[in-house]
């Protein structure tokens, strides 16, 4: 009798924790999502690497060397390569702006897109 009994609190003990657990998993899914999202593809970086090669950007940057502006390896070290800094420094692409490597501006490109932006900024912190 007591078998009988306990048979359904068991079960309903495990439909209970099932949708923690299930919460659970989705939250850890979730931030791998995140992750995953910040991380810079192959593709993405090569893309960054040509658009930046047909930019007027080279003009004032360098990979290894500083010219006008900071070379992509110190903007590189200064910034880690995550999503938040993927759109922040696209946005300072775009609009352009000054005072975070002196009092030279960089001038705008209003005709990039974020999307290419953010390509050309995945590009620049992967350089190592």
């Amino acid at each position: 009798m007591k078998k009988m009994l306990m048979i359904p609190g068991v079960v309903m003990v495990l439909m209970l924790a099932n949708p923690v657990m299930n919460a659970a998993q989705a939250q850890t899914k979730k931030k791998a999502q995140a992750a995953a999202g910040a991380k810079a593809s192959p593709a993405d970086i090569a893309a960054g690497k040509e658009l930046l090669s047909t930019s007027d950007c080279l003009a004032c940057h360098k990979v290894d060397v500083k010219l006008v502006g900071p070379a992509y390896i110190d903007v590189a070290k200064k910034y880690p390569a995550n999503e938040a800094n993927y759109n922040k420094l696209a946005k300072k692409i775009i609009a352009g702006g000054a005072g975070a490597w002196g009092d030279i501006p960089m001038s705008p490109h209003p005709a990039l897109s974020m999307a290419d932006a953010k390509k050309m900024v995945k590009y620049i912190l992967s350089v190592k």
